[in-house]
C-alpha cells in the first residue's frame, strides 16, 4: 500500500516487471501481457528487488527520492518500450504533452500509438507515464485515476497548489 493507492509489484530473474495500480481499468489486459510475454505465472511472495523497489518509492513518497536505481524489465512490444524508455527521459518536476512524448521518439504522426503505449504502461511511478498532460496542460487520463496523478504531480512541483485545492477531497 502506497500514501497514493495500493500497487503491485512482480519480479522476474533479478529485475521488476510490474509495479502497477491494483484498481485501474486494465488490470486483467496488464496481468496477461506481463504473464504471456514471460511465460510465467504470478507467485505472492517478496524478492530483494521487491523490498528495495518498496524502499525506493517510500524514499520517493517522502520526497527524499527523485531518480529510481532499480533493475527493470519492460515486457511489450519494441514500439511500447521506445515509449516507455522515452518517459524515463522526463524529469522529476517536469511534465510533457503526448505530441512532445511523439517528437521525443521523432515520430509526430504517432501521437495515438504513444498515447495508447503511454496507458499500458506496467511499471507506474518508476516509469512516469503521470507526467504526461494534455496539450492545453490539463490532467488526462492516468491508471491511478486523476486524483491520483495530481498528487503525484504536485508531490514534484510540477503543478502548483493553488487555493481551490485546499477544498478538495
Amino acid at each position: 500500500m502506497s500514501p497514493f493507492g495500493e500497487l503491485l509489484l512482480g519480479e522476474f530473474e533479478g529485475s521488476l516487471c510490474l509495479c502497477d495500480w491494483r484498481y485501474r481499468k486494465m488490470r486483467n489486459t496488464i496481468d496477461n501481457r506481463v504473464k504471456a510475454g514471460l511465460q510465467a505465472e504470478y507467485i505472492e511472495q517478496t524478492s530483494p528487488i521487491i523490498d528495495e523497489t518498496k524502499l525506493q518509492l517510500n524514499e520517493y513518497f517522502k520526497g527524499i527520492r527523485k531518480k529510481f536505481d532499480i533493475p527493470l524489465l519492460l515486457v511489450g512490444t519494441d514500439f511500447q518500450k521506445s515509449v516507455w524508455q522515452a518517459l524515463m527521459q522526463i524529469p522529476w518536476g517536469d511534465t510533457e504533452t503526448y505530441l512532445g512524448l511523439s517528437n521525443m521518439l521523432e515520430n509526430e504522426k504517432a501521437i495515438r500509438a504513444v498515447a495508447s503505449a503511454n496507458g499500458a504502461n506496467a511499471i507506474s511511478i518508476i516509469i512516469p507515464c503521470h507526467r504526461i498532460i494534455g496539450g492545453d496542460g490539463r490532467l488526462v487520463g492516468y491508471a491511478g485515476g486523476l486524483a491520483t496523478k495530481s498528487k503525484l504531480l504536485k508531490l514534484e512541483n510540477a503543478i502548483k497548489t493553488t487555493q481551490l485545492d485546499l477544498f478538495e477531497g
